[in-house]
């Protein structure tokens, strides 16, 4: 019995020094001035996705993450630490981002990161440099035009289980009926056989399906707003103004606008005014 108690009470105190350390480190982390040490390093370290099409994706022929939002971490860093201010990238997904940011092991996050007042309490937010929002995605030469034709008993909507745009598009279409998959990929494949007349989620990600797939089209704008941001950690004021300053610069230089149409000036149904209102 005594065994067992010394055990419990060993594995109680080593969570309770993991738990000290990570309160040490995150007090440090907030004492820290991480622009000053990345222009000591002339590096800055990005949490980046490598898996969405046209935002950040892994090319498998040079193992490089090559896409939208790269490109303006890149020209970012350049006007943040000079011409030879090095980006790199850190690949991150939804659950893995905060807690990297929060560890230091990046320094921003750049990941189709919508700017939510939940996530503000977490995180400090540039300002948007990507103005994304839910939207639909049709076979070219359907009557659909935009979110309001599909509120009909005869019309089927196309979403991902448990997706906030599925909750969403009943309010703009409750009529329509709802598919619900378990995944974009099998959501695409039903519209593909008919099986729908819509597929519905964040515009950005529509636009990477429609790349893929000529044969269709995002159609009707967006209908919700969800800007993009890029997140700091609290207290790191520095780092996040130096950033809306390179974001303003970039945009006065033309050099946004030339990253964004390389990437999504091909897509059919981008709209400029949609993303940067």
């Amino acid at each position: 019995m005594k065994t067992k108690l010394k055990k419990i009470g060993g594995v109680l105190a080593l969570l309770f020094l993991a738990f000290v350390l990570t309160a040490c480190k995150s007090q440090s982390l907030a004492n820290q001035d991480v622009l000053e040490e990345d222009k000591q390093s002339q590096t800055i370290t990005w949490g980046v996705k490598a898996d969405t099409k046209l935002f950040g994706l892994m090319d498998v022929k040079d193992n490089q993450i090559k896409g939208f939002e790269i490109d303006i971490a890149k020209a970012l860093t350049k006007q943040i630490l000079g011409k030879d201010g090095k980006a790199e990238f850190i690949q991150v997904n939804s659950q893995t981002r905060m807690p990297l940011l929060t560890n230091g092991n990046i320094d921003a996050i750049i990941a189709t990161m919508t700017i939510t007042p939940e996530r503000a309490k977490q995180v400090d937010f540039s300002n948007s440099y990507f103005d994304a929002g839910q939207s639909i995605l049709v076979k070219n030469g359907s009557k659909v035009k935009n979110v309001y034709d599909l509120n009909n008993s005869h019309s089927t909507i196309l979403g991902v289980v448990g997706s906030n745009s599925v909750k969403t598009i009943k309010k703009f279409a409750p009529k329509a009926k709802l598919l619900q998959l378990s995944d974009y990929s099998q959501a695409l494949t039903a519209l593909k056989s008919g099986q729908g007349d819509a597929l519905t989620t964040d515009n950005g990600i529509l636009y990477g399906m429609s790349a893929e797939n000529p044969g269709y089209s995002v159609v009707g704008g967006t209908f919700t707003k969800e800007p993009y941001g890029i997140a700091v950690n609290k207290g790191q004021t520095n780092l996040r103004d130096a950033i809306n300053e390179a974001l303003t610069k970039i945009e006065k230089s033309g050099e946004y606008n030339r990253i964004l149409y390389k990437w999504f000036g091909h897509v059919k149904g981008f709209d400029y005014k949609e993303v940067r209102r």
